[in-house]
């Protein structure tokens, strides 16, 4: 593996000074004008801000059949998909729908049994319900064949996602996609629960125009804002304005103790105190404990944290949730170290574009995350199989930047019709199904296209920073205003490079490493976590600025992120 190149971000000087006009701090202005802030007004994370819903296509028409199927008493069965942004949706369509008179209830898929999405045989699982209205969320854009059936089956089939669609758009009752062809919705990168949320503002919007909306109803639409950004970090989507208002809109809610039971209990399972939450936290924290339920068991049972009102039963099954979260991790140690052993015996090589593996022992709801620790370890767009059923094995895969995973995996498919089962997802990450047998056929085919979209300059790991700091710059009260905003995908959190000294280290905890570094003649708190081996005299380090509190009192430390030694 060569080292990554370490790059400064381009800094736009025109906006540097427009928002040092405004009143920001040089480094503050300079972070976020790399960040594509070109006016204070984007940095704006009120609820007014909010792009409106009108411009969604289908919102109001899906407004006003759940509207009508609300006076007509029609029962609606929410399909739920079985990560943490199908499981934050799935509770905001219920206790939003239910909050405004709906009879509802949900389904999710078992992973293991019937697979992603509304399938034929999800379809007939849930006609056993007698519903009137299927309602997915996260998912159905591509469910052809799954809508198919619900409507031979005489249900209405409303689709709330945000996947890309294929080819063939599902013949449903209404679709509302920000992603659809012919929707204007200037922002593309809702997570499903942002699309659910925006669908109960057109709804209450249409209940408000018939006289069917009382303000205390309508209030309640915001005590659902801590779902939508927890929705919204854990399925990583990009972090533009409108999901930034979202993230920072439901931490303040979590902050202020206004969270749902079932977030709380989550939190305080991995010793998180509520009124210190970050986007982190939700990412990193919350996020995987949930996610645990769809990996291991049920969603079903993550759906129901989010969705009581009871303290002690929330505190229950989040406890168990951390459970399986522990186990979760156990399984994928294992998978990661068997996943090294087999790249070692195939001569990984620098000049491979793509890593493509399957083992029939690994666990089929831990692929993926193995799949994105081997992406960021190698730099390469990875796909992990595992075992499914009827001779097929299920994939997940994660990709680097310069691939487009899903576009990767059509071309595929278009070349070799009956190679891929099925598959979709993002540009970041996409799952499908092949056959067992047809395994060695598919690595050669993704290495072929892998190898067409991608050259060596794109398989070259960078990593990108805001440049060096001043020691003036290198203080407390920098720290503490980098720890305001929202940080997360596409709007990276402040990192830094700089040439240091090491004039101290020693070992704390076994494995990490307290550093005195020294900068232009002064001494520099620091800490390198996971790391006990010593470092050179010199480094050049990647870093970010973080409040040490100790004792009561804070204090400036570096987190080193990556660093080398200096030639």
């Amino acid at each position: 593996m060569t080292m990554p190149d370490i790059l400064s971000r381009h800094i736009p000087n025109a906006a540097v000074l427009h928002l040092r006009d405004k009143g920001y701090a040089p480094a503050l202005a300079r972070i976020f004008a790399a960040r594509g802030i070109s006016d204070s007004r984007q940095l704006d994370t009120t609820l007014a801000s909010l792009q409106p819903f009108d411009s969604m296509k289908n919102i109001c028409v899906m407004a006003g059949l759940l509207s009508e199927a609300i006076e007509s008493k029609k029962k609606i069965l929410v399909i739920a998909d079985y990560d943490a942004d199908g499981a934050t949706a799935c509770a905001v369509a219920v206790r939003g729908l239910r909050g405004f008179g709906a009879r509802i209830d949900f389904i999710v898929p078992n992973r293991f049994e019937y697979g992603y999405g509304l399938t034929p045989e999800i379809v007939r699982l849930a006609a056993l319900q007698q519903p009137d209205i299927l309602l997915t969320v996260d998912n159905g854009i591509a469910s052809v064949e799954g809508v198919n059936e619900a409507n031979r089956l005489g249900m209405q089939v409303f689709v709330t996602d945000h996947h890309l669609p294929g080819d063939t758009i599902p013949d449903a009752a209404c679709i509302v996609n920000p992603n659809q062809p012919g929707c204007t919705f200037p922002s593309k990168h809702l997570a499903g629960v942002g699309v659910m949320f925006y669908v109960l503002l057109a709804l209450r919007a249409e209940l408000r125009s018939k006289g069917q909306m009382t303000e205390e109803k309508a209030r309640k639409l915001i005590d659902l804002l801590d779902l939508v950004a927890l929705g919204t970090v854990a399925d990583v989507v990009k972090l533009d304005q409108n999901n930034r208002i979202f993230v920072q809109q439901g931490l303040l809610r979590i902050r202020a103790g206004r969270c749902c039971p079932g977030i709380l209990a989550l939190l305080q399972a991995a010793g998180k105190k509520p009124e210190k939450t970050s986007s982190q936290d939700l990412g990193f924290t919350v996020g995987p404990r949930l996610n645990a339920a769809g990996r291991l068991d049920d969603m079903s049972l993550g759906i129901n944290c989010l969705l009581t009102k009871d303290h002690d039963t929330a505190t229950q099954i989040a406890s168990r949730l951390d459970g399986l979260n522990r186990e979760r991790r156990n399984i994928e140690s294992g998978m990661q170290d068997s996943a090294m052993a087999a790249l070692e015996q195939i001569h990984h090589g620098a000049h491979d574009t793509c890593l493509v593996l399957y083992d029939e022992t690994w666990h089929q709801g831990v692929i993926g995350i193995l799949a994105s620790r081997l992406k960021d370890k190698f730099h390469r767009p990875v796909i992990i199989f595992a075992r499914g059923n009827n001779s097929e094995i299920k994939g997940s895969g994660r990709s680097i930047a310069a691939l487009h995973l899903r576009d990767a995996l059509d071309l595929v498919s278009k070349r070799h019709p009956l190679l891929i089962k099925k598959f979709g997802g993002h540009a970041a990450a996409a799952g499908l199904s092949i056959l067992e047998a047809d395994f060695s056929d598919f690595v050669a085919a993704f290495e072929q296209v892998s190898g067409e979209l991608l050259n060596q300059n794109d398989l070259q790991q960078h990593i990108e920073t805001d440049g060096a700091l001043e020691y003036a710059e290198m203080n407390l009260q920098l720290a503490q205003l980098l720890d305001e905003p929202v940080w997360g995908q596409g709007f990276p959190a402040p990192q830094f490079s700089n040439h240091f000294m090491v004039q101290n280290q020693r070992v704390v905890g076994e494995k990490h490493l307290k550093l005195r570094l020294s900068l232009q003649g002064n001494a520099v708190e620091a800490i390198l976590f996971g790391c006990n081996d010593p470092l050179p005299e010199q480094i050049n380090a990647v870093y970010s600025l973080n409040v040490n509190e100790y004792n009561g009192k804070k204090s400036l430390q570096l987190i080193i992120r990556h660093w080398q030694p200096l030639i």
